[in-house]
Protein backbone atom coordinates (compact mmCIF):
# COMPACT_ATOMS: atom_id res chain seq x y z
CA UNK A 1 0.00 0.00 0.00
CA UNK A 2 2.84 2.40 0.79
CA UNK A 3 4.51 1.71 -2.56
CA UNK A 4 1.22 2.06 -4.41
CA UNK A 5 0.51 5.44 -2.81
CA UNK A 6 4.06 6.67 -3.37
CA UNK A 7 4.06 5.71 -7.06
CA UNK A 8 0.64 7.25 -7.67
CA UNK A 9 1.68 10.46 -5.96
CA UNK A 10 4.77 10.65 -8.14
CA UNK A 11 2.69 10.71 -11.34
CA UNK A 12 2.15 14.08 -13.04
CA UNK A 13 -0.82 15.95 -11.61
CA UNK A 14 -3.85 16.37 -13.81
CA UNK A 15 -6.83 14.51 -15.13
CA UNK A 16 -10.40 14.45 -13.85
CA UNK A 17 -12.86 12.04 -12.30
CA UNK A 18 -16.60 12.62 -12.76
CA UNK A 19 -19.49 10.67 -11.24
CA UNK A 20 -22.48 10.29 -13.60
CA UNK A 21 -25.97 8.88 -13.05
CA UNK A 22 -25.91 6.69 -16.14
CA UNK A 23 -25.65 2.99 -16.93
CA UNK A 24 -22.34 1.34 -17.72
CA UNK A 25 -23.60 0.54 -21.24
CA UNK A 26 -24.42 4.21 -21.94
CA UNK A 27 -20.96 5.32 -20.84
CA UNK A 28 -19.09 2.57 -22.71
CA UNK A 29 -20.88 3.53 -25.94
CA UNK A 30 -19.60 7.10 -25.59
CA UNK A 31 -16.08 5.88 -24.77
CA UNK A 32 -15.69 3.95 -28.03
CA UNK A 33 -12.69 5.28 -29.95
CA UNK A 34 -11.78 7.78 -27.19
CA UNK A 35 -8.19 7.66 -25.90
CA UNK A 36 -7.15 8.83 -22.46
CA UNK A 37 -10.41 8.00 -20.64
CA UNK A 38 -12.08 5.02 -19.07
CA UNK A 39 -14.53 3.85 -16.43
CA UNK A 40 -12.97 4.11 -12.99
CA UNK A 41 -15.88 2.60 -11.08
CA UNK A 42 -19.29 1.00 -11.53
CA UNK A 43 -20.94 1.65 -8.18
CA UNK A 44 -24.51 0.72 -9.10
CA UNK A 45 -27.02 0.28 -11.94
CA UNK A 46 -26.92 4.04 -12.65
CA UNK A 47 -23.75 5.10 -10.83
CA UNK A 48 -20.58 5.23 -12.94
CA UNK A 49 -17.33 7.20 -12.49
CA UNK A 50 -15.41 8.42 -15.55
CA UNK A 51 -11.67 9.02 -15.23
CA UNK A 52 -8.93 10.31 -17.53
CA UNK A 53 -7.65 13.45 -19.19
CA UNK A 54 -9.76 16.62 -19.26
CA UNK A 55 -9.79 16.56 -23.06
CA UNK A 56 -11.16 13.01 -23.18
CA UNK A 57 -13.57 13.01 -20.24
CA UNK A 58 -15.28 16.42 -20.26
CA UNK A 59 -16.85 16.17 -23.77
CA UNK A 60 -18.46 12.86 -22.74
CA UNK A 61 -19.75 14.50 -19.56
CA UNK A 62 -21.25 17.37 -21.59
CA UNK A 63 -23.02 14.87 -23.87
CA UNK A 64 -24.53 13.12 -20.86
CA UNK A 65 -25.63 16.44 -19.35
CA UNK A 66 -27.34 17.24 -22.62
CA UNK A 67 -29.36 14.04 -22.15
CA UNK A 68 -30.47 15.19 -18.70
CA UNK A 69 -27.98 13.01 -16.80
CA UNK A 70 -26.79 14.35 -13.44
CA UNK A 71 -23.00 14.62 -13.08
CA UNK A 72 -20.58 15.60 -10.32
CA UNK A 73 -16.86 16.26 -10.70
CA UNK A 74 -14.86 14.69 -7.87
CA UNK A 75 -12.13 16.52 -5.98
CA UNK A 76 -9.07 14.33 -6.63
CA UNK A 77 -5.33 14.79 -7.13
CA UNK A 78 -5.09 12.29 -10.00
CA UNK A 79 -7.34 10.43 -12.42
CA UNK A 80 -7.26 7.05 -10.67
CA UNK A 81 -8.22 3.76 -12.40
CA UNK A 82 -7.61 5.37 -15.79
CA UNK A 83 -4.98 5.24 -18.56
CA UNK A 84 -3.09 7.95 -16.63
CA UNK A 85 -2.08 5.27 -14.08
CA UNK A 86 -0.20 3.19 -16.67
CA UNK A 87 3.26 4.85 -16.25
CA UNK A 88 3.49 3.47 -12.68
CA UNK A 89 2.37 -0.11 -13.38
CA UNK A 90 5.78 -1.58 -14.21
CA UNK A 91 7.39 -0.14 -11.07
CA UNK A 92 4.47 -1.33 -8.97
CA UNK A 93 4.69 -4.81 -10.49
CA UNK A 94 8.36 -4.98 -9.45
CA UNK A 95 7.37 -4.18 -5.85
CA UNK A 96 4.50 -6.69 -5.74
CA UNK A 97 6.58 -9.50 -7.25
CA UNK A 98 8.89 -9.27 -4.25
CA UNK A 99 6.08 -10.01 -1.76
CA UNK A 100 5.04 -13.34 -0.24
CA UNK A 101 1.33 -14.20 -0.60
CA UNK A 102 -0.87 -16.53 1.42
CA UNK A 103 -4.43 -17.70 0.84
CA UNK A 104 -6.93 -15.59 2.88
CA UNK A 105 -8.73 -17.07 5.86
CA UNK A 106 -11.95 -15.18 5.01
CA UNK A 107 -13.82 -14.95 1.75
CA UNK A 108 -13.06 -11.73 -0.12
CA UNK A 109 -15.15 -10.12 -2.85
CA UNK A 110 -12.90 -8.68 -5.53
CA UNK A 111 -13.52 -5.14 -6.72
CA UNK A 112 -11.69 -6.08 -9.92
CA UNK A 113 -14.07 -8.90 -10.92
CA UNK A 114 -17.11 -8.10 -8.78
CA UNK A 115 -17.12 -11.75 -7.66
CA UNK A 116 -15.80 -13.78 -4.73
CA UNK A 117 -12.06 -13.93 -5.38
CA UNK A 118 -10.10 -17.17 -5.67
CA UNK A 119 -6.94 -17.78 -3.70
CA UNK A 120 -5.13 -18.07 -7.04
CA UNK A 121 -6.17 -14.51 -7.93
CA UNK A 122 -5.26 -12.99 -4.59
CA UNK A 123 -1.85 -14.69 -4.53
CA UNK A 124 -0.97 -13.44 -8.02
CA UNK A 125 1.17 -10.25 -8.39
CA UNK A 126 -0.60 -9.56 -11.69
CA UNK A 127 -3.97 -9.33 -9.94
CA UNK A 128 -2.77 -6.45 -7.74
CA UNK A 129 -1.41 -4.59 -10.76
CA UNK A 130 -4.82 -4.93 -12.44
CA UNK A 131 -6.31 -3.63 -9.19
CA UNK A 132 -4.59 -0.27 -9.78
CA UNK A 133 -5.65 0.21 -13.37
CA UNK A 134 -9.01 -1.50 -13.94
CA UNK A 135 -12.52 -0.40 -12.98
CA UNK A 136 -13.75 -0.79 -9.42
CA UNK A 137 -16.84 -3.03 -9.74
CA UNK A 138 -18.40 -2.10 -6.42
CA UNK A 139 -22.00 -2.63 -7.54
CA UNK A 140 -21.29 -6.14 -8.81
CA UNK A 141 -19.50 -6.94 -5.56
CA UNK A 142 -22.54 -5.92 -3.50
CA UNK A 143 -24.80 -8.12 -5.62
CA UNK A 144 -22.36 -11.03 -5.24
CA UNK A 145 -22.51 -10.68 -1.47
CA UNK A 146 -26.31 -10.58 -1.40
CA UNK A 147 -26.46 -13.63 -3.68
CA UNK A 148 -24.11 -15.38 -1.24
CA UNK A 149 -26.63 -14.78 1.57
CA UNK A 150 -25.19 -11.64 3.16
CA UNK A 151 -27.90 -9.51 4.81
CA UNK A 152 -25.81 -7.09 6.91
CA UNK A 153 -23.06 -4.79 5.62
CA UNK A 154 -20.63 -3.08 8.02
CA UNK A 155 -18.71 -0.06 6.76
CA UNK A 156 -15.29 0.54 8.30
CA UNK A 157 -14.34 4.03 7.20
CA UNK A 158 -14.57 7.72 8.05
CA UNK A 159 -18.26 8.12 7.12
CA UNK A 160 -21.30 6.35 5.70
CA UNK A 161 -20.68 6.94 1.97
CA UNK A 162 -20.40 3.27 1.02
CA UNK A 163 -23.49 2.34 3.04
CA UNK A 164 -25.53 4.78 0.97
CA UNK A 165 -24.02 3.34 -2.22
CA UNK A 166 -25.01 -0.20 -1.18
CA UNK A 167 -28.65 0.82 -0.85
CA UNK A 168 -28.60 2.32 -4.35
CA UNK A 169 -27.42 -1.01 -5.78
CA UNK A 170 -30.14 -3.15 -4.22
CA UNK A 171 -33.67 -3.57 -5.52
CA UNK A 172 -36.50 -2.13 -3.45
CA UNK A 173 -37.71 -4.57 -0.82
CA UNK A 174 -34.40 -6.39 -0.33
CA UNK A 175 -33.94 -6.77 3.43
CA UNK A 176 -30.34 -5.69 3.94
CA UNK A 177 -28.88 -3.54 6.72
CA UNK A 178 -26.02 -1.13 6.01
CA UNK A 179 -24.23 -0.15 9.23
CA UNK A 180 -21.44 2.44 9.23
CA UNK A 181 -19.52 2.34 12.53
CA UNK A 182 -17.97 5.79 12.10
CA UNK A 183 -19.62 9.02 10.96
CA UNK A 184 -18.02 12.33 10.19
CA UNK A 185 -18.11 14.87 13.06
CA UNK A 186 -19.71 12.44 15.53
CA UNK A 187 -18.41 10.81 18.69
CA UNK A 188 -16.44 7.74 17.62
CA UNK A 189 -17.21 5.54 20.65
CA UNK A 190 -20.93 6.28 20.53
CA UNK A 191 -21.15 5.59 16.78
CA UNK A 192 -19.17 2.36 17.11
CA UNK A 193 -21.37 1.04 19.94
CA UNK A 194 -24.53 2.12 18.10
CA UNK A 195 -23.36 0.18 15.05
CA UNK A 196 -22.73 -2.94 17.15
CA UNK A 197 -26.19 -2.59 18.70
CA UNK A 198 -27.82 -2.35 15.26
CA UNK A 199 -25.99 -5.50 14.18
CA UNK A 200 -27.07 -7.33 17.35
CA UNK A 201 -30.77 -6.70 16.73
CA UNK A 202 -30.25 -7.96 13.17
CA UNK A 203 -29.10 -11.29 14.62
CA UNK A 204 -25.40 -10.81 13.86
CA UNK A 205 -23.21 -12.46 16.50
CA UNK A 206 -21.42 -9.68 18.41
CA UNK A 207 -18.99 -10.57 21.22
CA UNK A 208 -19.82 -7.93 23.85
CA UNK A 209 -17.72 -9.26 26.74
CA UNK A 210 -14.56 -7.20 25.97
CA UNK A 211 -16.71 -4.03 26.16
CA UNK A 212 -18.70 -4.99 29.26
CA UNK A 213 -16.05 -6.33 31.62
CA UNK A 214 -17.52 -6.61 35.10
CA UNK A 215 -21.07 -6.27 33.84
CA UNK A 216 -23.74 -8.95 33.47
CA UNK A 217 -25.81 -10.13 30.52
CA UNK A 218 -29.59 -9.80 30.75
CA UNK A 219 -31.69 -11.60 28.15
CA UNK A 220 -34.19 -9.39 26.38
CA UNK A 221 -37.74 -10.65 25.73
CA UNK A 222 -38.19 -12.39 22.39
CA UNK A 223 -41.31 -10.33 21.55
CA UNK A 224 -41.46 -6.72 20.42
CA UNK A 225 -41.87 -4.03 23.06
CA UNK A 226 -45.59 -3.30 23.31
CA UNK A 227 -45.26 0.36 24.39
CA UNK A 228 -48.60 0.21 26.24
CA UNK A 229 -49.29 2.93 28.79
CA UNK A 230 -50.77 1.99 32.16
CA UNK A 231 -51.33 5.45 33.61
CA UNK A 232 -53.83 8.18 32.92
CA UNK A 233 -53.17 10.13 29.71
CA UNK A 234 -54.50 13.39 31.19
CA UNK A 235 -53.55 14.87 34.52
CA UNK A 236 -56.84 16.78 34.84
CA UNK A 237 -60.08 16.87 32.89
CA UNK A 238 -61.72 19.95 31.38
CA UNK A 239 -64.81 21.21 33.18
CA UNK A 240 -68.10 20.98 31.27
CA UNK A 241 -67.94 23.96 28.87
CA UNK A 242 -71.74 24.45 28.75
CA UNK A 243 -71.81 24.96 32.52
CA UNK A 244 -69.43 27.89 32.05
CA UNK A 245 -71.49 29.55 29.32
CA UNK A 246 -69.23 28.27 26.53
CA UNK A 247 -69.42 25.70 23.74
CA UNK A 248 -67.37 22.51 23.68
CA UNK A 249 -64.66 22.62 20.99
CA UNK A 250 -64.14 18.84 20.64
CA UNK A 251 -60.49 19.33 19.73
CA UNK A 252 -57.38 17.94 21.47
CA UNK A 253 -55.76 21.39 21.77
CA UNK A 254 -58.88 23.49 22.45
CA UNK A 255 -61.35 22.94 25.29
CA UNK A 256 -64.06 25.54 24.65
CA UNK A 257 -65.28 28.31 22.35
CA UNK A 258 -67.09 31.54 23.26
CA UNK A 259 -68.40 34.21 20.90
CA UNK A 260 -67.36 37.80 21.53
CA UNK A 261 -70.04 40.30 22.47
CA UNK A 262 -70.67 43.08 19.99
CA UNK A 263 -69.17 41.31 16.97
CA UNK A 264 -68.81 38.04 15.09
CA UNK A 265 -65.40 37.11 16.51
CA UNK A 266 -64.66 34.15 18.78
CA UNK A 267 -62.19 33.07 21.44
CA UNK A 268 -60.98 29.47 21.58
CA UNK A 269 -59.45 28.48 24.90
CA UNK A 270 -57.72 25.46 26.34
CA UNK A 271 -54.91 24.21 28.58
CA UNK A 272 -51.68 22.61 27.38
CA UNK A 273 -49.21 20.73 29.58
CA UNK A 274 -47.02 17.67 29.46
CA UNK A 275 -49.51 15.96 31.78
CA UNK A 276 -52.51 16.59 29.55
CA UNK A 277 -50.57 16.25 26.26
CA UNK A 278 -47.61 13.93 27.00
CA UNK A 279 -46.76 13.59 23.28
CA UNK A 280 -45.50 17.19 23.32
CA UNK A 281 -42.47 15.97 25.31
CA UNK A 282 -41.26 14.33 22.07
CA UNK A 283 -40.62 17.77 20.53
CA UNK A 284 -37.62 19.48 22.13
CA UNK A 285 -35.09 21.91 20.69
CA UNK A 286 -31.85 22.45 22.56
CA UNK A 287 -33.24 20.40 25.45
CA UNK A 288 -36.34 22.61 25.85
CA UNK A 289 -39.82 21.27 25.05
CA UNK A 290 -41.56 23.58 22.58
CA UNK A 291 -45.03 23.57 21.09
CA UNK A 292 -44.32 22.68 17.42
CA UNK A 293 -45.02 25.29 14.77
CA UNK A 294 -47.46 22.86 13.15
CA UNK A 295 -49.65 23.10 16.29
CA UNK A 296 -50.13 26.82 15.59
CA UNK A 297 -51.22 25.92 12.07
CA UNK A 298 -53.65 23.38 13.52
CA UNK A 299 -55.09 26.00 15.91
CA UNK A 300 -55.56 28.50 13.07
CA UNK A 301 -57.31 25.89 10.92
CA UNK A 302 -59.56 24.92 13.84
CA UNK A 303 -60.43 28.57 14.51
CA UNK A 304 -61.50 29.12 10.90
CA UNK A 305 -63.27 32.38 11.61
CA UNK A 306 -62.12 34.40 14.58
CA UNK A 307 -62.55 38.14 13.97
CA UNK A 308 -64.82 40.05 11.65
CA UNK A 309 -63.74 40.09 8.01
CA UNK A 310 -62.12 43.22 6.62
CA UNK A 311 -62.80 44.76 3.21
CA UNK A 312 -60.76 42.11 1.45
CA UNK A 313 -62.64 39.27 3.13
CA UNK A 314 -59.70 38.37 5.38
CA UNK A 315 -60.07 37.60 9.06
CA UNK A 316 -57.20 37.83 11.50
CA UNK A 317 -56.27 35.08 13.92
CA UNK A 318 -53.81 35.23 16.83
CA UNK A 319 -52.53 32.73 19.40
CA UNK A 320 -51.70 33.84 22.95
CA UNK A 321 -50.66 32.01 26.11
CA UNK A 322 -49.68 32.58 29.71
CA UNK A 323 -48.82 30.33 32.63
CA UNK A 324 -51.75 28.76 34.47
CA UNK A 325 -53.15 30.43 37.62
CA UNK A 326 -51.28 33.70 37.07
CA UNK A 327 -53.86 36.34 36.18
CA UNK A 328 -51.31 39.09 36.77
CA UNK A 329 -48.91 37.75 34.14
CA UNK A 330 -49.33 39.46 30.74
CA UNK A 331 -50.30 37.32 27.75
CA UNK A 332 -47.58 36.37 25.25
CA UNK A 333 -48.53 36.52 21.58
CA UNK A 334 -46.96 33.56 19.73
CA UNK A 335 -48.50 33.70 16.27
CA UNK A 336 -50.64 35.89 14.03
CA UNK A 337 -52.12 35.24 10.65
CA UNK A 338 -54.95 35.78 8.20
CA UNK A 339 -57.73 33.36 7.31
CA UNK A 340 -59.53 33.76 4.01
CA UNK A 341 -61.78 31.72 1.77
CA UNK A 342 -59.90 29.73 -0.87
CA UNK A 343 -60.21 26.90 -3.34
CA UNK A 344 -58.82 23.42 -3.07
CA UNK A 345 -55.68 23.05 -5.23
CA UNK A 346 -55.64 20.70 -8.18
CA UNK A 347 -54.37 17.16 -7.62
CA UNK A 348 -50.64 16.54 -7.75
CA UNK A 349 -50.78 13.27 -9.68
CA UNK A 350 -50.16 10.63 -7.04
CA UNK A 351 -52.10 7.86 -8.75
CA UNK A 352 -48.83 5.88 -8.98
CA UNK A 353 -46.75 5.38 -5.84
CA UNK A 354 -43.86 5.95 -5.63
CA UNK A 355 -44.36 8.68 -8.28
CA UNK A 356 -43.01 7.88 -11.74
CA UNK A 357 -39.43 9.06 -12.22
CA UNK A 358 -38.79 9.69 -8.53
CA UNK A 359 -35.48 8.49 -7.08
CA UNK A 360 -35.32 6.99 -3.59
CA UNK A 361 -33.40 9.06 -1.01
CA UNK A 362 -31.72 7.46 2.01
CA UNK A 363 -33.37 8.95 5.11
CA UNK A 364 -32.36 6.25 7.59
CA UNK A 365 -30.22 8.60 9.69
CA UNK A 366 -32.32 11.78 9.44
CA UNK A 367 -33.24 11.78 13.14
CA UNK A 368 -29.63 11.15 14.15
CA UNK A 369 -28.58 14.15 12.05
CA UNK A 370 -31.35 16.31 13.58
CA UNK A 371 -30.34 15.21 17.09
CA UNK A 372 -26.81 16.37 16.34
CA UNK A 373 -28.26 19.80 15.50
CA UNK A 374 -30.18 20.00 18.79
CA UNK A 375 -33.58 18.72 17.66
CA UNK A 376 -34.75 16.17 20.25
CA UNK A 377 -37.52 14.34 18.38
CA UNK A 378 -39.06 11.48 20.37
CA UNK A 379 -41.03 8.51 18.93
CA UNK A 380 -44.21 10.50 18.16
CA UNK A 381 -42.21 12.92 15.96
CA UNK A 382 -40.22 10.17 14.18
CA UNK A 383 -42.80 9.20 11.58
CA UNK A 384 -40.71 9.59 8.41
CA UNK A 385 -40.51 6.21 6.67
CA UNK A 386 -39.45 6.76 3.03
CA UNK A 387 -38.40 9.69 0.81
CA UNK A 388 -38.19 10.14 -2.96
CA UNK A 389 -36.99 13.09 -5.04
CA UNK A 390 -37.97 14.09 -8.57
CA UNK A 391 -36.22 17.26 -9.76
CA UNK A 392 -37.34 19.93 -7.22
CA UNK A 393 -40.18 17.83 -5.82
CA UNK A 394 -39.89 15.75 -2.66
CA UNK A 395 -42.28 12.90 -1.85
CA UNK A 396 -42.45 11.13 1.49
CA UNK A 397 -44.31 8.46 3.43
CA UNK A 398 -45.00 9.62 6.99
CA UNK A 399 -46.75 7.48 9.60
CA UNK A 400 -48.08 8.55 12.99
CA UNK A 401 -46.89 5.99 15.57
CA UNK A 402 -49.62 3.74 16.98
CA UNK A 403 -49.50 5.25 20.44
CA UNK A 404 -50.42 8.70 19.08
CA UNK A 405 -53.28 7.62 16.82
CA UNK A 406 -56.08 7.65 19.43
CA UNK A 407 -56.79 11.40 19.04
CA UNK A 408 -55.61 11.72 15.44
CA UNK A 409 -59.10 11.91 13.92
CA UNK A 410 -59.98 14.89 16.14
CA UNK A 411 -57.21 16.98 14.56
CA UNK A 412 -57.35 18.53 11.11
CA UNK A 413 -53.90 16.95 10.77
CA UNK A 414 -51.96 15.83 13.83
CA UNK A 415 -49.09 18.32 14.43
CA UNK A 416 -46.53 15.51 14.70
CA UNK A 417 -47.61 14.12 11.34
CA UNK A 418 -47.62 17.55 9.67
Amino acid sequence: MAARGRLMDALPAGGVMVAVQATEAEVRELLEGVEGAGIAAVNGPRAVVLSGTDVAVLPIVETLRGRGVKTKQLQVSHAFHSPLMEPMLADFAAVVEGLTFSAPGLAIVSNVTGEIATAEDLCSPGYWVRHVRESVRFGDGVEALVNAGVSSFVELGPDGVLSAMVREVLSEGVDVACVPVMRRDRDEVREFLTGLARLTVRGVGVVWEPLTAGGRRVELPTYAFQRRRFWLESGHQATDAAGLGQSAADHPLVGAVVGLAGGDGSVLTGRLSLRSHPWLADHAVGGVVLLPGTAFVELAVRAGVVEAADGAGERSVAVYSRPEDTDETPWTRHATGLVTAGTRPDGVGLEAWPPAGAQAVDASDVYELLAGQGYGYGPVFQGLRSVWRRADEVFAEVVLPEGAQADAQRFGLHPALL
